[in-house]
Order: structure tokens, then C-alpha cells, then sequence
């Protein structure tokens, strides 16, 4: 918690927000395009509520002239559609906000139309440009052909995706999206801006993927219609994320265990401390896990903002039969797979998605009680 007893990491992302809108106001576009998920939840906190409005009141104030258009994502839409949307509070600040039914937007004055669709329970319209202007932009919420890849959590695999044949990308001069965290272009006119923190329980995941594919961090996108050119803005976050290099523990005794940690997170430049920290030690038996230096642990978790010891079991193998040479013997993630696969099913479940739901349940089991193994008594998951 903050001295003034907010939550420590939503300090960090109102911040990061802070920081991105004064960047928007540095760069004084004639357009701001804000692609959904404002909130986290359909009814966020006061505090969350005021810093918002407060600054999306300083962007105006810095922007008196720009067009501001704000899409609903799944977070900020109510799932009754009779219940007003909590965007709907900027409209007073001449935010031209799209909670429902998708909007056509007109600007004569620059030229320009803009369709926003939000993600709700509304149809999506055909995605063309709407009127004659010289300009079209299109904002979308949602997931659009493309957009997931090897390393998107499997809750996202879930989601109905947009082809890009419905895009019609060649019509649109842009096409501003919103719902993956990663920044990610689809198409010569056509981004994710991804979040402004790292805001999901995939956070590794995004990093992982941000490396592999030259992105920096997170930020805003900058585009300019006449240049067709990109610029993506990396907006500093309040806090590092630390990934540190894995170790294997096969063979190893619980002394040389220790000692690979402690190595592994002194080496680690500009150290640990107030940052969140996640090391894997894979080929980790039980047995080892119980044992390691649980005093060890508690200081690196006390000097981390968050330090999660990530401890991978070892695969078990075995003899399969009296006559045949070593052969792996199922895993429970295999015996669960098998059942699911075996399972009998209604027409309407997806049987992939099933499988991958439960396998994810079974890691988030095996997880705690990892976890709960690495410091007893400490009650942390």
C-alpha cells in the first residue's frame, strides 16, 4: 500500500495514465482516438473515477480543439443494456463517447468520418466508411483476425474474432483497435496500441512477447493520415518488471538451490529491490522445494514489491510395461486431457475450450499448492 493507503500497483497505473495523456497533449494531434477499457471493471472505485475525470479534464483543457473519441471495451460495458455506461461521464467534457449501438462520427471540418463500435451486446455493423469524406478511421474494440498469437492467455482464445475480410481494411485510412495489451500491427493502417501498464494476469506472457517482437514497452501510437506513417511512444512505467534467468534444478541438492537463487538475483543489474520479480526454477522435486531457505525467501519477497518464486515440477518418468524400455508415464495434466477429450459433450460446448479450461484450472491448483509449500504458514498464493 501507498502512504495514503492505495494499492501500490493501481498508484502505478495512474501514473503511467498520467504520463500518457500528458504525451497525447505534447504531441497535439487533431484527433484522439481511445479505444476502450477505460476502467477495469463496469463500476470502478471513486478514486479511480475522480484521477479520469481529472484528467481527461487537463487533456481538454490542453486540446480545446481536438476531437476526442472514446469506444467501450468489455470492461466498461454494463451486460444490461438498459444500464447506462460509466464513459458516458466525459460527455460533458465534449468527449464524443460510443457505449452501444456503433456510432458514425462526422468532422467537416477536417474531412473526416470516424465509426466506433464498442464491444457489448450490440450488432457490429458493416464495416465500411459510412459518408464521402476524404479521410476514414475506424475504431474497434474487440478481437480482429490476427490479433492472438503463440503467446495470448487461453481466456483470450475464447473470444469471437472480427475477420479481416469484415474489416475492409483497404477502405479505412486507419484502423485504431483496442483489446490486446501487446502493441501489434495487423496491417500497413492497422494497430492495437496495446495497454499502458501491465494490467492482466498474463504479464510474463506480454514481456515475452514485447522481446521476441521488438517492442519496447507499453505506449500510445501516433499516426499520421497524410504520411501514413506510425510512431509508436513508449510511455515509462513507475515500476520494473524483472524476469530473471531460469534455473534447473535437476540433480541439484537443496544447499546448491539456494545458492543458484541467490546467485541469479545478485547478478541481476540494478537488483530487485521495489520491483515485481518472477523466477522459474524448473526440474524442482517437492521434496527439494520444501527444504529450500524459506528465511532467504521472505527477504527477497520483503525487498521485491513482488517476488514469485515460480517452482516447476520435474516430469516423472518411468517404465510403461515389464517388457518395454523407459517411456514417460502420464502426467495428471495428461490423465485430465484424456478424460476431457473422452468426455461426452452437449452440441453447444466447444470441446478445445474445455480441455484448455481445465487445464488451466488444474496449473492454478498445482500453483498454490506450490506456493503455499514454498513458505508454510505464510498463507500468501
Amino acid at each position: 500500500m501507498t502512504p495514503r493507503g492505495m494499492n501500490q500497483r493501481e498508484a502505478d497505473v495512474a501514473q503511467a495514465f498520467t504520463r500518457a495523456l500528458e504525451k497525447v497533449a505534447e504531441l497535439a494531434p487533431d484527433v484522439v482516438l481511445i479505444a476502450g477499457d477505460v476502467f477495469h471493471q463496469v463500476r470502478p472505485p471513486n478514486a479511480a473515477i475522480l484521477l479520469a475525470h481529472r484528467q481527461f479534464a487537463r487533456l481538454r483543457a490542453a486540446l480545446p480543439n481536438a476531437e476526442i473519441i472514446m469506444v467501450a471495451g468489455n470492461h466498461d460495458n454494463p451486460r444490461s443494456s438498459d444500464t447506462l455506461g460509466i464513459l458516458r461521464l466525459f460527455t460533458p467534457l465534449g468527449f464524443h463517447v460510443v457505449d452501444a449501438d456503433a456510432q458514425s462520427l462526422d468532422f467537416p471540418q477536417l474531412d473526416l468520418t470516424v465509426l466506433g463500435v464498442a464491444m457489448n451486446q450490440h450488432p457490429i455493423p458493416r464495416l465500411v466508411p459510412p459518408g464521402t469524406r476524404r479521410w476514414n478511421v475506424l475504431v474497434l474494440h474487440g478481437a480482429v483476425e490476427g490479433m492472438l498469437g503463440p503467446y495470448s492467455a487461453s481466456d483470450e482464445l475464447w473470444t469471437d474474432e472480427t475477420s479481416q475480410e469484415d474489416i475492409h481494411a483497404d477502405e479505412w485510412d486507419y484502423v485504431a483497435l483496442g483489446h490486446y495489451h501487446v502493441f501489434r500491427q495487423l496491417a500497413p493502417n492497422q494497430f492495437y496500441s496495446g495497454a499502458i501498464e501491465y494490467t492482466t494476469n498474463n504479464t510474463w506472457s506480454e514481456k515475452a512477447e514485447e522481446a521476441a517482437t521488438g517492442v519496447p514497452g507499453k505506449g500510445i501510437v501516433e499516426y499520421d493520415l497524410e504520411r501514413r506513417e506510425r510512431v509508436f511512444h513508449k510511455v515509462e512505467l513507475s515500476r520494473e518488471f524483472v524476469d530473471l534467468p531460469t534455473i534447473s534444478a535437476r540433480g541439484l541438492t537443496d544447499a546448491e538451490v539456494n545458492a543458484s537463487i541467490q546467485n541469479v538475483v545478485d547478478a541481476w543489474p540494478g537488483g530487485i529491490d521495489d520491483k515485481v520479480v518472477r523466477l522459474v526454477v524448473r526440474d524442482l522435486p517437492r521434496h527439494v522445494l520444501r527444504q529450500l531457505d524459506h528465511r532467504m525467501l521472505r527477504d527477497l519477497r520483503r525487498r521485491a514489491l513482488h517476488f514469485h518464486l515460480d517452482a516447476r515440477r520435474p516430469d516423472i518418468i518411468s517404465r510403461s510395461s515389464a517388457q518395454g524400455g523407459p517411456g514417460r508415464r502420464p502426467s495428471l495434466a495428461d490423465f485430465v486431457r484424456d478424460k476431457l477429450r473422452e468426455r461426452v459433450l452437449p452440441p453447444d460446448v466447444d470441446r478445445d475450450a474445455l480441455v484448455d479450461l481445465g487445464l488451466r484450472y488444474l496449473k492454478d491448483a498445482e500453483d498454490r499448492e506450490d506456493a503455499s509449500a514454498a513458505v508454510p504458514g505464510s498463507g500468501e498464493l
